[in-house]
């Protein structure tokens, strides 16, 4: 079990710290790693990260997913707290590392909403929604589909982050957004990155459970 825990921690470090420092750089830069640059960073490092990590932990490195597999039935609730609790403190590490790297950036690659309060909390659930129904369609399907999981996760997440990312900033992920925010201080809204994507991820698994197979998410 402590394997999983740090190999939680790993992945959601490198998730963070490879993401925001995509966006920081691309701020100091002048954008040129451009937005659709840095959606492609966050898809791709989510696609690293499944493939390294994936058969030690199953490679949740997000607090919403692991808490769609426990409703879903699919995990321990015991290790629900430690797995997102090794999964926050990672977020917190990375950020950390960017912060020195890049000291005086205002943000650090935190999510804050660029539109209503009511356009990015939307938005939060149903990408969130699209990813766990994703990550959970996989989860039960055949052995060579789950090959592809790397590849589908990852694609979702910067499909996200393409069209969602300039008004909610695309988290789909309370540790992603919990890391930025405390070591840079911008905690403006940052509720929404804690709720929906929470909601987005239950709301995928009750879905799942009205189309999905008997056993599917029981």
């Amino acid at each position: 079990m402590t394997k999983r825990y740090i190999a939680e921690y790993v992945g959601t470090f490198i998730l963070v710290f490879v993401g925001t420092s995509a966006i920081v750089v691309n701020d100091i830069s002048g954008g040129a790693i451009t937005h659709v640059g840095v959606a492609m960073v966050f898809g791709l490092v989510v696609v690293a990260v499944i493939y390294a990590l994936g058969d030690i932990s199953g490679a949740h490195i997000n607090p919403a997913v692991t808490i769609g597999f426990w409703y879903a039935k699919r995990f321990p609730g015991k290790d629900v707290i430690p797995y997102i609790t090794s999964q926050v403190l990672g977020a917190i590490s990375a950020s950390t590392v960017v912060l020195l790297l890049f000291w005086g950036h205002p943000t650090l690659g935190a999510t804050t909403p660029s539109g209503t309060v009511a356009q990015s909390f939307t938005l939060e659930i149903l990408i969130t929604f699209v990813l766990m129904l994703t990550i959970i369609g996989i989860a039960t399907s055949s052995k060579e589909k789950g090959h592809m999981a790397g590849v589908a996760i990852g694609s979702v997440v910067a499909l996200g982050a393409l069209f969602a990312g300039p008004i909610s900033g695309a988290s789909m992920n309370p540790a992603r957004s919990v890391g930025p925010a405390l070591l840079s201080g911008n905690f403006a809204e940052i509720w929404i990155y804690m709720v929906a994507p929470v909601i987005g991820a239950l709301i995928a698994i009750f879905c799942c459970r009205c189309v999905g197979k008997k056993e599917c998410c029981r």
